[in-house]
C-alpha cells in the first residue's frame, strides 16, 4: 500500500516512513503544502498523512485542493493542534481521520489500514478470496487457516490484489502502488513477484489478464 505523508519536520517525518515501512508499506514524503498538492494531484495513493501546519501552503488548502480536484484519497490529518476548530476544519475540507501529536505510531498504523480498507469497500477488517484470509487491521495473510510467510514486496502485491476483490488490478497502477523509486527501473520484476505469489498460494489463483494486469480469483483450491 502506498502512502504519501507530508510532514515538515523531518526527525518526525523520517521516523513515521521508517516505521510505515517497517509495516510494508511504501511512502513517498513531501515536505511543504506546495509539493503534497501537486503530489497528491498527479500520483496514485492507497492513502495519505496530511501535517495542518505546513510551509508554502496551509494542511487543510491542500485538502480542499484535492477534494476540489475530485480526488477521492483517503486523508488522515496528523497535527500537534489538538482544538475543536482544527478539528472542524479538517473535517469540513474533506479529512476521512484525524491523529494529534503526540501519538503512538501502533495506532497511526491501525487508523490508516482502517482507511483503506473502507476505501476498498471492505467493512469488515477480513477481506477472503477463495483460500486466502486477510487481515486487514493486522496486515497478515493466511492460506486455509495457515499463516503465510511473504516478502514486504510479495506482501504488497497481494494486498492489492485482494482488496481488489475478483477485479482487474491494472499493471501501472500496481507497479507504482508496490515500488518505492524509479518504477521504470523496478517494473519487470512485477512478473517475477506474481510467479512467486503462485507458488505460495496456487497458480490458479492470480489470473493475468492481457495488456491490462492481475486479478485475484477463488480458483479451484
Amino acid at each position: 500500500m502506498r502512502v504519501l505523508l507530508v510532514e515538515d519536520d523531518d526527525d518526525l517525518a523520517q521516523r513515521i516512513a521508517a516505521a510505515l515501512r517497517a509495516e510494508k508499506f511504501v511512502v513517498d514524503l513531501a515536505r511543504n503544502g506546495e509539493d503534497a498538492l501537486h503530489l497528491g494531484s498527479t500520483e496514485l495513493f492507497d492513502v495519505a498523512v496530511l501535517d495542518l501546519g505546513l510551509p508554502k501552503l496551509d494542511g487543510v488548502s491542500v485538502l480542499k485542493g484535492w477534494r476540489e480536484e475530485g480526488r477521492s484519497l483517503p486523508v488522515l490529518v496528523l497535527t500537534a493542534r489538538d482544538g475543536w476548530p482544527d478539528k472542524v476544519a479538517s473535517f469540513r475540507a474533506g479529512a476521512d481521520d484525524f491523529l494529534a501529536k503526540p501519538f503512538r505510531v501502533e495506532e497511526l498504523v491501525l487508523r490508516l489500514r482502517a482507511l483503506i480498507r473502507r476505501a476498498s469497500g471492505h467493512a469488515a477488517a477480513r477481506v477472503t478470496c477463495g483460500p486466502l484470509t486477510f487481515d486487514a487491521q493486522l496486515g497478515t495473510f493466511e492460506r486455509d487457516g495457515f499463516p503465510l510467510k511473504l516478502t514486504a514486496l510479495e506482501h504488497r502485491v497481494l494486498s492489492c490484489l485482494i482488496l481488489r476483490g475478483e477485479t482487474v488490478v491494472e499493471r501501472r497502477d500496481l507497479i507504482e502502488r508496490v515500488y518505492e523509486g524509479d518504477v521504470e527501473t523496478d517494473s519487470n520484476s512485477i512478473e517475477v513477484i506474481i510467479a512467486r505469489l503462485r507458488k505460495k498460494i496456487g497458480a490458479d489463483h492470480i489470473e493475468t489478464v492481457r495488456g491490462r494486469g492481475y486479478r485475484l480469483t477463488a480458483g479451484e483450491g
